[in-house]
This record gives C-alpha cells, sequence and structure tokens, in this order.
C-alpha cells in the first residue's frame, strides 16, 4: 500500500510523485479522469502535462480516493480549487495524515491564504506549504532544485525528511504567512514582467520590475504578518526570479501575449493550463486597498487584465508618478521602525 498520496495529476503534481517515488515511498498519484490515468498506467508517462518524463515503478497513475489513506497527502490543484478538492478528500484522510499543499495563490472570495482554507476543511491534518523556485518540468528530470516548507517545527521537519533527495533540497521556515504571500503574489510580477517583454522591453525593465515588485510583495506580505525576512529568501525573491524569466513559466508566457495586444480570453486559451497571476491580481489589488498599501505595479496591472488600460500606457504611468526616495520603502518596513 501507497504510504504518500498526491492529489491532482497535472504537471506538478506528477513531478512530486515522480520525486517521491525516487525518495523511496510508494506513491498512489490520484486523478479525476480514468481515461487519462488508464493510460499514464500503461505508458508510464504523462504525455499531457509532463512529458518525456518516466513514471517509476513505485508510482501508481489510479482514481482509487481509497488510497489518500496514507501518512503523507501532498495536495497538487489550482487555488480556486482547494475548498472543494479538500472537501471531496477529507472521507478518506486519516488523522494525523499531513496535509502538504502546493498550490501558490488565495481563496479570491473571502481572501484567504491555501493553509487557512485547508485548515477550516481538515481540522484533524496538520498543514504544510511547499513554496520556492521550482518549475515541474526541471524537478521531473532531476535538475539541482531548492524549496521551502513552511509549518509547525515538527511538521516542517517530517516532511523536509520525507522529501529531500540529493537533487531536491527542502528547507524549512516558521513563517507560514510569508511563504504563502510570496509565493502568490509573484505570480502579478511575472504576468507584469511578461507584459515588458511582450511590448519589445529589456532586461532593464524587467529588472525594475522584480525589484520594484519585491517591494510591493514585501510591503503587503509584512502588513498581513509575515516575517520580512521570509521575501528575501526561496519563497520571496527565489520563486519571483524564475517566475518571472523562466520560458517554462506560465504567467510570464502569459504575459507576453497580453503585451502583444491579445485579449485575456485568448491568452488564457492559448496557454491551457491555470495562470494563477490573473486572480492574484484582483486579490492582491483589493488587499492593498483595504491594508492601504501603496502597489502601483499591481495596480497598473488589475487596469490592464480588468478594466482594457494599455499596457503602453500603464508603463508611462508607473514611470512618471511622483518622485520617491528608494529607501523610503526600507525605513517603513516595520523591523526597521
Amino acid at each position: 500500500m501507497p504510504n504518500v498520496a498526491v492529489y491532482g495529476a497535472g504537471s506538478w503534481g506528477s513531478a512530486l510523485a515522480v520525486l517521491l517515488a525516487k525518495a523511496g515511498h510508494q506513491v498512489a498519484l490520484i486523478g479525476r479522469h480514468a481515461e487519462e490515468m488508464e493510460l499514464m498506467k500503461k505508458r508510464r508517462e504523462n504525455e499531457r502535462y509532463l512529458p518525456g518524463v518516466p513514471l517509476p515503478p513505485e508510482l501508481l497513475p489510479t482514481t482509487d480516493l481509497t488510497l489518500l489513506n496514507t501518512d503523507l497527502l501532498v495536495f497538487s490543484v489550482p487555488s480556486h480549487c482547494v475548498r472543494e478538492a479538500a472537501r471531496l478528500v477529507k472521507p478518506y484522510l486519516k488523522p494525523g495524515c499531513i496535509v502538504v499543499n502546493t498550490a501558490k495563490g488565495m481563496e479570491e472570495v473571502t481572501h484567504l491564504r491555501l493553509s487557512e482554507v485547508l485548515k477550516e476543511e481538515l481540522p484533524d491534518n496538520p498543514v504544510a506549504v511547499l513554496s520556492g523556485p521550482s518549475h515541474a518540468e526541471e524537478v521531473g528530470r532531476d535538475m539541482p532544485t531548492t524549496v521551502v516548507v513552511a509549518s509547525d517545527v515538527e511538521t516542517a521537519e517530517t516532511v523536509q525528511d520525507m522529501m529531500m533527495t540529493p537533487t531536491f533540497r527542502v528547507y524549512t521556515n516558521p513563517d507560514v504567512i510569508g511563504v504563502e504571500l510570496g509565493g502568490a503574489l509573484k505570480n502579478v510580477i511575472a504576468l507584469c514582467t511578461g507584459i515588458a517583454e511582450g511590448l519589445g522591453f529589456g532586461d532593464n525593465t524587467k529588472a525594475a520590475l522584480m525589484t520594484r515588485g519585491l517591494a510591493e510583495i514585501a510591503r503587503l506580505g509584512v502588513a498581513m504578518g509575515g516575517n520580512p525576512l521570509t521575501f528575501a529568501g526561496l519563497s520571496g525573491v527565489g520563486d519571483l526570479i524564475v517566475t518571472c524569466t523562466s520560458l517554462h513559466s506560465r504567467n510570464r508566457r502569459a504575459g507576453v501575449a497580453l503585451g502583444q495586444g491579445k485579449p485575456l480570453e485568448t491568452v488564457l486559451k492559448e496557454v491551457g493550463m491555470v495562470v494563477e497571476g490573473v486572480k492574484a491580481t484582483r486579490i492582491a489589488h483589493n488587499l492593498g486597498l483595504e491594508n492601504n498599501i501603496p502597489m502601483p505595479i499591481t495596480e497598473q496591472a488589475y487596469k490592464v487584465l480588468f478594466e482594457g488600460a494599455d499596457p503602453q500606457i500603464a508603463v508611462s504611468d508607473l514611470m512618471l508618478r511622483g518622485k520617491r526616495h528608494e529607501p523610503e520603502d526600507v525605513l517603513e518596513m516595520s523591523w526597521l521602525k
């Protein structure tokens, strides 16, 4: 019987299932569609979401929810599906099974972090958050990767022990708030760097967006209770860099298409998978207003995505804002007050 289950057979869930099998676990990779899972079982490959990565013999593709009765459940569904999926798996989980959430986003209606959603729905299960610069395509091919897991010390260290391999290094961090917000909000900035690229701008522009974008992420994150040092780590600047620059990044690719003038609906269809930065932009914009936090890049992204603003004008509006001293943003941080 599997001692680990991965719920969600997309690219990231499949890559983590492969990783866990190589780490010595018996793994059930649980998907929703019987035909796809049978094909995966027969061909020993997720041809749709993770082509070219063979599935180890210790990995069982299945739709059997009874195999969720394990010691560790990796939850790998899009952020908007987390609550519904948690309700679906709840009857099959044993108390004490650690649930590791890997989605990077927030619940749109409630503005809850995803760990808060899981704790509401699965009160008998410890919850951990896995984040950091980690594309599925590279993890599946054993390229050296570092991530961070956030939870209480005992839970985080248990997950660390179960997931560490020679090519997948896991750090721990008690700051669940900061780790989750860094992972969710960097998608907004990745969309923006993609838009800049689509407009024909170069490295200077992308570096400016990443640097000033990180300032926005940290401002909001600290206001919501995150540790400022977390945003200088893997789930902050690390994830921001990889998502803003990688060819694997859906958010960056979507941004490029938007910058080239394609409408949002067309862009989302072309990407073919969830672009978390779209919903994250709406949430981050609203959170900034609620917390009275200045987030000029996020504000312009919101206007482009949801109000039909011209991306070129949005860039001009950012560049022509009132003059500032750069250290003002640092001095506003609570740890230097």
